[in-house]
């Protein structure tokens, strides 16, 4: 454990329990974790120990809201995999590229195509209001590999920020899901990328275990409750906490490319 407060760890615990409810919902809680670890780890700590600890504990709530989601949705476990082992693989190609090149030059594009989904979801109110007609075709299937699995799975190594709602998006725009069961298989899908970082960053030696431990049990709380609430209150209430992340993504991007 890190030389660090009682009162910092409390609320690395509450900020793990608020981020596992958020990423449940509709994906983004790393954009209130990733920060808390930052400011609350002692200074002088590498940044590659708070994205490690983030991984850490960020897979234990995505693992128990995947499990609750798939014991009450009508999740497609398989096609799920087969996305997540794409994005698995994406995630790999951007990261060996990032040490390469500035994603300073990326971060406005992303916020442009943000503020054009928001707009969408806003003017389409029966965007993943309803579930898909029937099972997804093997076009819709290859197509949700191809852009959801390596696309997004790119962009996640490449940049990262927001990758849960990019999949919630993309997985209802590809497969004609309902938000709810498209969140529940984007837990499966950020389950494998999760399991590939984490690796990498043990074998490297940066992840704090026993703060990791610690939060993540607050993280799998909050990951089991946010699943429990977004299966309870339906794609309307998943909609209106989508729109709040994308927004406040597009605010977080634009304070660190103009304002940090």
């Amino acid at each position: 454990m890190p030389d660090i407060s009682l009162t910092t760890v409390v609320l690395l615990c509450l900020a793990a329990l608020a981020a596992g409810w958020i990423d449940a919902v509709v994906g983004g809680g790393g954009l209130l974790l990733l920060p808390a670890l930052l400011l609350g780890l002692p200074a002088g700590t590498p940044a590659a120990h708070a994205l490690g600890t983030n991984k850490a504990v960020a897979i234990v709530g995505t693992t128990g809201a995947a499990v609750t989601y798939a014991r009450k949705a009508p999740v497609d476990v398989r096609t799920a995999v087969r996305i997540g082992l794409a994005a698995l693989a994406g995630s790999s190609g951007g990261a060996f590229l990032a040490a390469g090149m500035s994603t300073e030059v990326l971060k406005p594009v992303i916020m442009v195509v943000l503020l054009a989904v928001a707009a969408f979801v806003i003017l389409r109110p029966a965007f993943g209001t309803a579930p898909a007609p029937g099972p997804a075709t093997r076009r819709q299937i290859l197509a949700a590999i191809g852009l959801a699995g390596l696309g997004i799975g790119f962009y996640d190594g490449l940049i990262g920020p927001g990758t849960g709602t990019f999949l919630v998006l993309a997985l209802t725009a590809l497969l004609h899901l309902d938000l709810v069961t498209a969140s529940a298989t984007a837990k499966i899908v950020n389950c494998c990328t999760n399991a590939g970082a984490l690796a990498t960053f043990a074998w490297q030696g940066a992840v704090l275990w026993q703060l990791a431990a610690l939060m993540a049990v607050f993280n799998l709380a909050g990951g089991t409750l946010g699943a429990r609430t977004a299966l309870k209150r339906g794609s309307g209430f998943v909609r209106v906490v989508l729109l709040t992340v994308v927004f406040a993504l597009v605010a977080n991007m634009a304070y660190e490319q103009w304002l940090a």
